[in-house]
């Protein structure tokens, strides 16, 4: 028996499928060991040793791995092919202590059986160039964040915490703002000349002069608008010009991870996070009626290679769906623009080019169909021809001015016929001879002020990470995720505010680790991990140059960097305890309200509350919703502390074993729902749910499985047509 170890389950159980008896096909469920979390755990004098440890809760798995190694006579390292992967594949070899002549590594793009059996005819060992990579770069981030969040929680704030690369995207979070809230906006102008049939043409030209924007500081300047504008009414208007192009517009090279987080947030409104999980699931495997299928393949690259094999599908399929007008000669070739790109990688692609998105709609959730179709799209598009279009240029004069009106008509939709997100504005032309009079109708003048940049979205955040060198494919979701969970930025209307403790952190961060803590240094530091990876550099040679800049640094901000205490900030609400005044206080979660009077008076509640109609039971007053640290809402009495009455939080969900009502709870596990009659009640269910009534079994519950509402009771199998 053969043992072929990946990370996760799902991976697993698609894998199982295609290999059959001969393999057993187990999940090391991620990393199987890394740096402890009680101490340092890297030994600076010994050429910054690691101490690896094996975490409680993955002691399981790794004494069920040993029993598996130890009984197999070949043991394939399946993991997935970047670094990350590489580095778990190695741990799971250290962990479980296995025989390294019975060690083979295999790596593959996608998860479909031809792969996996191409991948099982051509093993290797493991590199451990990579390896060293990924170790330098863990060992890198536990320098800076246990060195630095000591530092930070002494001199600004407890429970602080700062990355090497999260403090950069940062950084750019907090100068934007900075740049915005510095920005005076400028008041200009603009003419635009109305012609017979509603034409409008913009002033190009005044007495000789080019005009495209009249910048206005005064009121004199506007008075200079309206002289112009009055002028132009006076003049007599020709058609002098009428020129017509050709144009195309090429379609966009398939997927790379930071494209696909861009488009899925931009398009479908997913976050990077969400963006990651699901196409996690479509590249581990769904099931297609009875077949297992890794829809998409490996979902974390930078290079926009294409496998022969899947360009001569994918040139096929656009032949069968849309015939040769729109298949181009060769297959079009995109060049991976980073010099840092792993070339041997692939861009993100079906797996199956035929497997049209309608066809696979029926298997997969609401939010995986989304996303599948999305990368279906931008792959096939991107081996289409280009979208041409025909530009008309109209100049029309006269006397003292000249005004141009522009035209643009859609002739080959091209690769637009699949990619049917790009919006195209066609404008009907006008038919209009050369040395034609027109009548001019009306003058337009219109005010504008200059804006600021805009606040970063996750799409321009990922893509200012990727412009300059920061981070890799497998961490941009991390990084934002980390900083919206310290409490440093937030998103609201899908952009990123800097929070006061993130601007005070980011900007003392600069003052004293400036040299490090940058967009250059950063993207300098991935530049060796991948020189690490390349065996261009050694992996302690970096460690040693860094640490030894960064001690100094932290030992001068230690030494220098003043203690910081937001100051409280007043109110005028009375506290209901002692009667003295309520102040804003800054505490790790961010403001809250807190009596003046301690630490007398210890009396705190929520900066904002919602208030509900719902009375407390016990005195009558209205309840108010709060959370807990794990984030479950639920009411408690407004007033506290003469009363601390709490109920859980309404969801207007029914028992259906007693009819009480279902409440939010969590455990270990994450969210669930419980009956508020326990314990006499112990139904618990977890997922969507909805209270409905079952026409087969009368079940007045139902739960979403796999994008349909199907019925909560266990063995009925009822299930509504999908989207119902």
């Amino acid at each position: 028996m053969d043992l072929v170890v990946v990370e996760s389950p799902a991976k697993a159980k698609t894998i199982s499928k295609f290999l059959g008896k001969k393999y057993d096909v187990v999940a090391s469920y991620g990393h199987i060991r890394d740096l402890p979390k009680s101490s340092f755990g890297v030994d600076i004098e010994n050429n910054f040793k690691p101490k690896y440890v094996v975490p409680k809760e993955k002691k399981p798995v790794v004494d069920t791995l040993k029993k598996l190694v130890k009984s197999s006579d070949t043991v394939y390292i399946a993991t997935d092919e970047d670094r990350e992967g590489e580095a778990i594949g190695w741990h799971i070899t250290q962990a479980t202590k296995v025989d390294k002549n019975k060690v083979k590594r295999i790596a593959f793009h996608e998860i479909t059986k031809r792969a996996i059996l191409e991948a099982l005819k051509s093993p290797r060992e493991i590199d451990m160039d990579m390896v060293n990579s990924q170790e330098a770069r863990r060992i890198l981030d536990r320098i800076v964040g246990y060195k630095l969040s000591p530092l930070l929680a002494k001199k600004i704030q407890r429970g602080l915490s700062a990355g090497r690369v999260q403090s950069v995207a940062l950084k750019l979070i907090v100068d934007r703002e900075e740049e915005i809230k510095n920005f005076k906006p400028e008041e200009y102008w603009t003419i635009h000349l109305i012609f017979e049939d509603s034409i409008e043409a913009n002033l190009s030209k005044a007495f000789g002069e080019k005009f495209d924007k009249f910048f206005v500081k005064s009121d004199k300047d506007r008075e200079k608008v309206e002289k112009l504008k009055q002028n132009i009414k006076k003049e007599s208007f020709v058609v002098s010009t009428i020129t017509k192009t050709k144009t195309e517009k090429k379609p966009e090279p398939p997927f790379i991870t930071s494209t696909m987080q861009m488009a899925a947030s931009n398009i479908l409104g997913f976050s990077a996070q969400r963006t990651m999980r699901v196409a996690q699931s479509l590249y581990e495997g769904v099931d297609i009626g009875k077949e297992r299928v890794g829809l998409i393949t490996y979902m974390r690259t930078d290079s926009f290679n294409i496998a022969k094999e899947a360009l001569d599908n994918a040139r096929k399929t656009i032949k069968e769906l849309l015939g040769d007008d729109y298949l181009p000669e060769k297959p079009n070739v995109y060049k991976t623009k980073s010099k840092l790109a792993q070339e041997a990688h692939e861009a993100i692609r079906p797996t199956n080019p035929s497997l049209l998105p309608e066809m696979v709609k029926p298997y997969l959730t609401d939010e995986q169909f989304k996303l599948y179709d999305l990368i279906w799209r931008r792959f096939i598009a991107s081996q289409m021809k280009p979208a041409e279009f025909r530009n008309t240029k109209i100049t029309f004069t006269s006397e003292n001015f000249e005004a141009k009106a522009s035209f643009k008509e859609l002739v080959f939709d091209g690769y637009l016929r699949i990619w049917s997100f790009t919006k195209v504005n066609e404008q009907k032309v006008p038919k209009l001879k050369k040395n034609q009079p027109v009548k001019l109708t009306d003058v337009i003048t219109k005010q504008h002020f200059t804006e600021p940049p805009p606040r970063y979205t996750e799409a321009s955040l990922i893509k200012e990470l990727e412009k300059h060198g920061i981070g890799r494919p497998s961490t941009y979701a991390t990084i934002i995720d980390t900083l919206l969970k310290r409490g440093y930025v937030v998103l609201k209307d899908k952009k990123f505010y800097p929070q006061e403790i993130g601007i005070i952190t980011s900007k003392m961060l600069e003052k004293f680790f400036k040299d490090i803590i940058n967009v250059k240094f950063t993207a300098q530091m991935e530049d060796g991990l991948d020189k690490i990876a390349n065996r261009k550099l050694d992996k302690v040679e970096l460690l040693k140059d860094f640490y030894e800049r960064f001690k100094k640094l932290l030992d001068n901000a230690y030494e220098n960097m003043e203690r910081i205490k937001p100051e409280d900030e007043p109110t005028e609400e009375i506290c209901p305890v002692c009667g003295a005044k309520l102040v804003i206080r800054h505490g790790r979660f961010g403001k809250f309200l807190a009596c003046s009077n301690y630490p007398k008076c210890r009396f705190t509640k929520p900066l904002e509350e919602e208030l509900t109609d719902i009375k407390c039971d016990k005195c009558g007053a209205p309840m108010v919703v709060k959370h807990t640290r794990k984030g479950t809402k639920f009411l408690a009495c407004s007033n506290y502390p003469t009363c601390k009455n709490t109920r859980p939080y309404p969801t207007g969900l029914k028992c259906p074993v007693c009819g009480g009502e279902l409440v939010e709870r969590v455990s270990k596990k994450g969210k669930f729902y419980g009956c508020s009659n326990y314990p006499e009640c112990k139904f618990t269910i977890r997922g969507e749910i909805k209270n409905q009534t079952c026409p087969v079994c009368g079940y007045t519950l139902f739960v979403k499985k796999k994008g349909k509402w199907c019925c909560a009771n266990n063995g009925c199998g009822y299930c509504e047509e999908q989207g119902a």
